[in-house]
């Protein structure tokens, strides 16, 4: 018989093994990769996620304290140019100014009102006059402001002299400073050659303060404001009409430290809003995790209550079935006693 050689299984086994243990390890070494790589993926999107969400609530705290900003706080000061006129309706042809310079100045700005309700302005008027020998003789002037609504109502006035200024203001007196005709005299001397280049003119300049605390009617804004000077003969260079935001409580803090107040209202606006969200994300991933449950125990109650209809029908379909059972069989029980 021929005697057939037969490789030893062993051999083979013992050269294979290194090849699996390689090829073991770097599945291994695959699959670690691969896990590495998905979870720095996923954390790379979850970084990129609450970055997202991070950027988009400081954007929209940032938004609501502006728009709070801008909406609670009035302008703090606004200035515009006075023009007097003369009118010349005049009954007498000799006089041609008969009447005292007259200012109708605006107080709207890109048609809305200057002044805010409920907020105290100071309104100051600044004359810049000549120092001429005209305006010493005048002496003391008054100067009356009236302010008008939309429909042409008074809604305030003020006739006030400026010998009768508050310590606050600037200058307390309507008059020009005195000066000696000696000192007068010396001054020109000594600037006479600012005086002539135009650097330096003769003038002074007046500030009134005509209201203190002006507050605004809500039922009757303020539009307008007529000026007058009650001196036909007072000489002016130009006016300025400046008014000033007197600012108390939460609109003190936000004008006088802006940016602690921008930090702490953006901050106040990001908490409230990073609440709000994580509130809202738990309370869906409570509604995901709970419907598996109900779905579970909808699922349980349907079973039972289909066991128990099964159950009902099962012994109504016995109970009829009993007397054609009896029937069939014999008489009943209590027949075969007897």
């Amino acid at each position: 018989m021929d005697q057939t050689n037969y490789p030893h299984s062993g051999d083979d086994d013992d050269v294979d093994e290194p090849f699996l243990l390689f090829g073991a390890l770097l599945t291994k070494v695959r699959d670690a990769i691969d896990s590495a790589i998905t979870h720095s993926l996923q954390r790379a999107v979850q970084g990129v996620v609450v970055f997202s969400a991070v950027v988009l609530l400081l954007w929209t705290a940032a938004f609501l304290y502006g728009s709070f900003y801008y909406s609670y706080m009035p302008l703090a000061a606004y200035s515009t140019p006075v023009h007097y006129y003369y009118r010349t309706d005049c009954d007498s042809p000799s006089s041609f100014a008969c009447s005292y310079p007259l200012a109708n100045v605006s107080l709207m700005r890109n048609n809305k009102p200057v002044l805010t309700f409920g907020q105290a302005y100071r309104i100051l008027l600044q004359l810049e006059m000549p120092d001429s020998h005209t305006n010493h003789d005048i002496g003391m002037f008054m100067i009356r402001t009236t302010c008008f609504s939309r429909g042409g109502g008074q809604v305030a006035s003020s006739a006030r002299s400026a010998r009768q200024l508050l310590p606050t203001s600037s200058s307390r007196f309507s008059m020009l400073r005195y000066q000696s005709d000696l000192l007068r005299t010396i001054s020109t001397l000594l600037f006479l050659p600012a005086f002539l280049s135009g650097v330096v003119e003769q003038k002074q300049v007046l500030e009134v303060e005509l209201f203190a605390e002006y507050t605004e009617d809500p039922y009757s804004p303020s539009v307008r404001a007529v000026i007058e000077i009650l001196s036909n003969k007072a000489q002016i260079y130009s006016s300025q009409l400046y008014i000033h935001a007197y600012f108390t409580g939460i609109r003190y803090l936000l004008f006088n430290y802006p940016v602690l107040s921008a930090l702490l209202g953006v901050a106040s606006n990001f908490v409230f809003l990073s609440v709000l969200l994580v509130f809202s994300y738990m309370r869906l991933l409570l509604g995901v995790e709970r419907r598996p449950e109900q779905a579970q125990v909808n699922q349980a109650v349907t079973v039972t209550s289909n066991s128990t209809r099964h159950g009902e029908n099962d012994n109504s379909s016995g109970v009829a079935e009993l007397p054609a059972g009896q029937a069939a069989g014999g008489p009943p029980a209590a027949q075969q006693i007897s």
